[in-house]
């Protein structure tokens, strides 16, 4: 690229990460120069001519110009081709969940947000869809779970709450091996069924990106098919939308998933999309001081009497900090994630009585926004699962949860001191 070249003017994936967080997918607008993507509110759009569309814009729920904006622009962050934008991270979910037929097979991390969890046991489950959870830090428990009617590998990294790192290049690797022993699908395609007519006849291995966002981890360069985002969360970056996403560079899955998107339309607003892209514009700055308050805070922690156990990936003490070292990195940099799970010591009442007496951290679910955020998954994000699967899993009375904000580090240090003091 020339020194005197705009930069938009240039394949995305020519550009370096900072420079797509801003550019990718957003030249001026071509009617005024606005240099901010206007915000398309509108339901259809005129035809010239009966069935001729001006660049395939139709009716809002199969395109918007904002919407494609982000979702060119989520692309060229996760070095995709097609990228896809949902109402919710479970909607973008439900849609990958719906290339599946009765009696399909997949395999799903064991650690995985509770809603992950209650989307495919108490809804596809009763649609014939069959699955089985594993431990995906074992390569030898995700080879016994595969089945011959395998479709579908899902799996969190850092996963949600335990933050267990996920090797995705071996588990790529597995998938490819076992695709020699899988039953090919007997399903015929009907007539006017579109894409989903012809059933999966490979597994997919999908990547739930969203603790790690675009700016510490790109999965399809390590071997998935499909990364998936909730929005809501660090790429949204403001608590203030929610937003999920689908990003592939399969031309024929992507044409699938979008004949889905379409047919289901759980599509966002123009004013999300809106939104979605002023904040993808700040993702590597936010992330890098995500990043680096967290370690900091991580290492306080592990040092504080009232704390037990310290689990995150920057640690030397996570078991799988290597890994995490080679596959997660910030373009500044090695980069960790803003997320942090601890043990209280003493259980359930210590634990609450931390999570009550903060002030800088509030007391919510979710996560990812620039404000800090503390919860207890056993009573929040994770009471979806069976008291016997989260102690399967360490989710313990006493384990809480941070998402390490932007704030002043040593702000946010003072509080939890104050907080973890004896009653």
């Amino acid at each position: 690229m020339s020194a005197n070249s705009d930069p938009r003017d240039a394949s995305p994936r020519e550009m370096r990460f900072a420079t797509d967080c801003i550019h990718a997918g957003q030249a001026p607008d071509p009617s005024t120069g606005a240099i901010m993507t206007p915000v398309y509110m509108t339901s259809t759009y005129v035809q010239p001519s009966p069935g001729v569309f001006k660049d395939g814009y139709d009716y809002a729920r199969s395109k918007n110009p904002t919407r494609t904006a982000l979702e060119s622009n989520l692309a060229a962050l996760e070095k995709g081709a097609h990228g896809l934008v949902f109402s919710s991270g479970l909607a973008a979910m439900d849609c990958i969940l719906h290339q599946l037929r009765a009696g399909d097979h997949a395999v799903l991390s064991d650690d995985v947000y509770g809603g992950t969890f209650r989307q495919i046991d108490k809804v596809f489950r009763h649609l014939g869809i069959e699955t089985t959870r594993a431990d995906m830090t074992d390569l030898e428990a995700i080879e016994a779970a595969f089945t011959p009617r395998t479709r579908l590998v899902w799996l969190e990294t850092p996963s949600n709450p335990m933050l267990k790192v996920i090797d995705i290049r071996a588990v790529r690797g597995i998938i490819d091996r076992k695709a020699d022993s899988t039953t090919p699908s007997q399903g015929l395609r009907e007539p006017g069924a579109g894409p989903l007519g012809t059933p999966l006849e490979r597994s997919i291995l999908v990547v739930d990106n969203t603790f790690a966002s675009p700016a510490l981890q790109n999965p399809l360069s390590l071997g998935a098919d499909v990364v998936m985002h909730s929005c809501t969360k660090y790429i949204g970056g403001h608590s203030d939308l929610v937003a999920g996403a689908l990003v592939t560079r399969d031309d024929s899955l992507a044409a699938r998933l979008r004949y889905t998107q379409n047919a289901v339309g759980a599509v966002p607003g123009a004013m999300d999309c809106f939104l979605m892209l002023r904040s993808t514009k700040t993702l590597h700055v936010r992330m890098q001081r995500h990043c680096e308050n967290a370690l900091e805070i991580a290492r306080w922690l592990e040092g504080h009497p009232a704390i037990e156990r310290v689990i995150y990936p920057g640690l030397e003490s996570h078991p799988r900090h290597a890994l995490a070292a080679r596959q997660m990195r910030g373009p500044w940099g090695e980069g960790f994630g803003g997320m942090i799970s601890c043990v209280v010591k003493g259980g359930l009442e210590p634990a609450r009585r931390l999570l009550e007496r903060v002030r800088l951290f509030s007391l919510a679910e979710s996560l990812g926004g620039v404000e800090s955020l503390i919860e207890h998954p056993a009573i929040m994000t994770h009471a979806s699962l069976p008291p016997q699967a989260r102690a399967a899993l360490g989710i313990a009375d006493g384990l809480v949860r941070l998402s390490v904000g932007i704030e002043d580090v040593r702000d946010l240090i003072e509080d939890l001191d104050a907080a973890l003091q004896p009653a």
